[in-house]
């Protein structure tokens, strides 16, 4: 009788310690970073939310992929034109940033370890089309720097902070449009150019420490702008008011 109430103890042990290895290995994947699907899908939902008529309003987008949009967003062109698309993008964009801050309160950045890639970058398009980037770029340096999104992405951020803070970008990966006087015709264009850069002489090297691939020279001809080294004060010498 003894050996049987013996018996029966060591299996209540067994099994206890068991249930507490099987706790212990389920929190040590969940720490180690299950993919949550359901926050994934809504992430590339927003994702999709910010960029598709983004894309639509893109000099490069062909005319078969503009219908594609309009079919898949059901808007028609003439919902498009004459700058009702920007008051679009601008109450799309109001409506998924308050998505994502509440996502951020949490979770934190939903960055590579919670969503996967590319959907770590989704949060990321959002606070860039906002004017919350400074509240957030502290956030956004972390993520990087912990490899839950990539580093040329705290790049473009700050490049852009810097930008709406009237300061010089360090990367070279922000480009302005602003009202100009064409000295030539005497009239008033819009007219880009990449905003002046701290220390432009050596800002391919630092491109490339970011992880950059091209050169700001290559990038600027990829964004359909002739790259030429501006001051702060040269280009507010040329903006004129609207």
């Amino acid at each position: 009788m003894l050996n049987v109430l013996k018996l029966k103890m060591i299996i209540s042990i067994v099994n206890r310690y068991s249930l507490v290895l099987l706790l212990f290995v389920f929190g040590f994947c969940h720490a180690q970073g299950i993919i949550d699907e359901g926050l994934k899908k809504e992430l590339d939902g927003i994702y999709k939310s910010d960029q598709i008529l983004r894309e639509y309003i893109d000099s490069e987008t062909t005319d078969s992929r503009k219908l594609q949009i309009l079919n898949e967003t059901g808007y028609s062109n003439d919902d498009l034109t004459n700058g009702k698309v920007y008051m679009i993008l601008n109450k799309r964009d109001s409506i998924n940033l308050i998505r994502i801050e509440e996502i951020i309160a949490k979770y934190g950045y939903p960055g590579k370890t919670l969503v996967g890639e590319p959907t770590n970058e989704a949060a990321w398009y959002v606070i860039q089309h906002s004017k919350k980037i400074a509240d957030y770029f502290p956030m956004i340096q972390e993520a990087g720097a912990s490899n839950e999104i990539p580093f040329t992405k705290v790049a473009m951020m700050h490049d852009r902070m810097l930008m709406q803070e009237g300061k010089e970008q360090l990367y070279g990966t922000q480009v302005s449009g602003q009202y100009i006087l064409n000295a030539a015709t005497g009239k008033k264009e819009f007219w880009y150019c990449v905003w002046p850069i701290l220390n432009a002489e050596s800002v391919n090297e630092l491109r490339k420490e970011a992880g950059f691939t091209n050169t700001v020279e290559e990038y600027a001809k990829s964004m359909g702008v002739e790259y030429k080294r501006y001051t702060l004060a040269e280009i507010k010498q040329l903006t004129i008011k609207e």
